[in-house]
């Protein structure tokens, strides 16, 4: 309860609470421990949204949803792992579904085979910085985009990305191989 307690203290609130005891004093009703739980979630997920919707609008909506999302669920968080990795888990699921309603993945086509051309020539992609790396995986279609982003930046395994998208394996693998090779095309057009 002490800890609650210190949460809540308005100066304790401008930094020194960790994200944990944000939560709890949150799951009490704290308005001010909502604004900073958000305050210190919000730019890093809204990179996450903004790696899967593509565009700053979308993204900010997803943002929004999966703050709604967040703060209804935080009864459901056990303390076990952190709490940052529990909520980007809100926000990509917030993301999957929004590119599900719009059918952005494209998941009413079944891709069947992918062509497996791969070039070892990694030096345009040494020279090249995150943020402009960033910008063309944001201009990939939402269906690779959001495949490369769950396999690649998230760490799904190719299983796990059909059973959340409801698409076979094969298609999961397709486009990703889709997204590497439009990524390598505008790589190249960039030399």
């Amino acid at each position: 309860m002490h800890l609650i307690n210190w949460a809540r203290d308005e100066e304790s609130l401008g930094g020194l609470a960790s994200l944990e005891e944000l939560a709890a004093a949150c799951r009490e009703g704290d308005r001010k421990a909502q604004k900073k739980l958000f305050d210190r979630l919000a730019p890093k997920m809204m990179a996450v949204c903004l790696r899967y919707m593509g565009n700053r609008e979308d993204a900010q909506d997803v943002l929004q949803e999966g703050f709604v999302t967040l703060f209804t669920k935080l009864d459901s968080y056990s303390g076990s792992g952190s709490f940052e990795g529990w909520s980007r888990k809100i926000f990509v699921n917030t993301a999957l579904m929004h590119l599900r309603k719009t059918d952005a993945l494209g998941l009413s086509d079944d891709i069947t085979e992918a062509r497996s051309l791969f070039t070892e020539e990694a030096t345009p992609l040494q020279k090249m910085g995150y943020k402009e790396l960033m910008e063309m995986v944001s201009s990939l279609p939402a269906d690779a985009r959001t495949v490369f982003n769950m396999f690649v930046v998230e760490g799904y395994s190719h299983k796990e990305i059909a059973a959340t998208l409801g698409c076979t394996e094969a298609t999961s693998r397709s486009k990703l191989q889709r997204a590497r090779l439009q990524l390598q095309e505008m790589i190249k057009a960039k030399q």
